[in-house]
């Protein structure tokens, strides 16, 4: 019997059924859309054949379940998994991938996961030799990839990223996932070297050299589309993050997408950043005011009938952002004035965020049950370590971790 391992909001084990039960929960929610998604882009097939760096979860699992069930396409993902063993459960986003393998071959889609490292020229080139084996040129790829370190394949020399504030310490106020506790904790200000180090894993140099080896190895079809994920939130968390150090890779990332728009120009192609919606991961329970924002970014969105989790931002993107036709029946997909997607319009709505932050600073452990969504919240939170899945029984057995059924 397998219950939720909790230290300081960080989810330690995971559950292989309730892992792959929210996966058939998503690819159950994407077939629903797959009619609407089609009457949209005015196309059978819009997107044939995809590549997902960063597969496993949240975002990059999402867009690989939309581009597959929503428009049967072929798919290769990347992920840097922890398999399972007869003894000792593997991490969640194995259990997402192998459910996702299965029931792509189930429904006779082309699909292939290699769990190693993404940042590697090795990874890259045996996505390259896949997809020549299989015939397959991407005319989409997304880069969904996030890691506490990279090695640069050149040098050799590895670096860590950090979640800090730049210039000054910042405080803010969180609750404890499971209790509701209410607490202030504080990030201290980053060093020169950590910034450049963050900029270094987490900002757009990876994937700008993915997209220069995917060209150079002619596995991009005429037309492809590569897009990369982003956030910028509200101005309560900017201090920590859009002004942090993760903010400043985020804005490198963005930087290099002009570069490799240019760069795409070789096959007619496009490059995006998309800015999407925030949402709870295994990270963002860390973050100094993130958890609190969300609660009550969660309750206020609910209320209108607008919040949105990963599934549905991301066939929400594909639908109409990526593969919206306008009436010459030519691609139209609206950017912002910095030519990026915005799929967080929702959340960044005046309406909504001028809710948040009337209800945010009267927020205490006594009532953020009220103010705040904060059953919502824990829910997402053990949702993505395969914990609080409607349809599991949690009080049954698990006989071994490395098999799921």
């Amino acid at each position: 019997m397998i219950k939720p391992m909790v230290r300081n909001n960080i989810c330690l084990n995971a559950h292989p059924k309730g892992c792959r039960q929210a996966v058939l929960n998503q690819i159950e929610y994407t077939k629903q859309q797959k009619e609407k998604n089609m009457k949209i882009s005015g196309e059978h097939r819009p997107v044939r054949n995809v590549l997902v760096l960063g597969c496993s979860n949240g975002y990059g699992l999402a867009s690989r379940i939309t581009a597959a069930f929503a428009y049967d396409a072929a798919t290769i993902g990347v992920s840097f998994e922890k398999p399972g063993t007869e003894k000792k459960a593997g991490t969640p986003g194995w259990y997402n991938n192998q459910t996702f393998d299965a029931e792509a071959k189930k429904a006779g889609l082309f699909s292939y996961t290699i769990e190693g490292d993404a940042f590697s020229d090795e990874i890259k080139a045996e996505v390259i030799n896949k997809a020549k084996e299989n015939k397959i040129k991407f005319d989409l790829v997304v880069y969904s990839l996030a890691s506490p370190v990279r090695t640069d394949p050149d040098t050799k020399i590895m670096y860590k990223s950090v979640l800090k504030p730049i210039g000054n310490d910042f405080s803010g106020t969180t609750f404890d996932t499971m209790t509701g506790e209410m607490k202030q904790i504080t990030a201290t200000a980053a060093t020169e070297q950590e910034v450049s180090d963050t900029v270094k894993v987490m900002g757009g140099e990876d994937w700008e050299r993915w997209t220069c080896q995917l060209l150079e190895a002619g596995v991009l079809a005429d037309g492809c589309i590569t897009v990369a994920y982003s956030y910028i939130g509200p101005e309560v968390s900017k201090a920590i993050y859009r002004s942090g150090t993760i903010g400043m890779a985020k804005v490198d990332l963005e930087s290099k997408a002009e570069k490799i728009r240019k760069e795409m120009e070789a096959v007619n192609g496009q490059a995006f950043v998309s800015v999407n919606k925030g949402l709870v991961t295994r990270s963002s329970a860390v973050i100094p005011t993130i958890p609190l924002y969300l609660s009550v970014l969660f309750k206020v969105m609910k209320e209108k009938g607008t919040h949105e989790g990963c599934i549905e931002q991301m066939n929400r993107l594909f639908s109409e952002r990526l593969y919206i036709k306008n009436g010459d029946g030519n691609a139209s997909i609206p950017v912002d004035s910095e030519n990026r997607i915005r799929i967080d319009d929702l959340e960044m709505a005046e309406d909504v965020q001028k809710k948040v932050r009337e209800i945010m600073p009267a927020v205490t452990a006594e009532n953020i049950c009220e103010l705040g969504d904060f059953e919502g919240y824990r829910h997402d939170f053990l949702a993505t370590s395969g914990f609080d899945i409607s349809g599991v029984d949690y009080e049954k057995d698990i006989e071994r971790y490395d098999v799921i059924d």
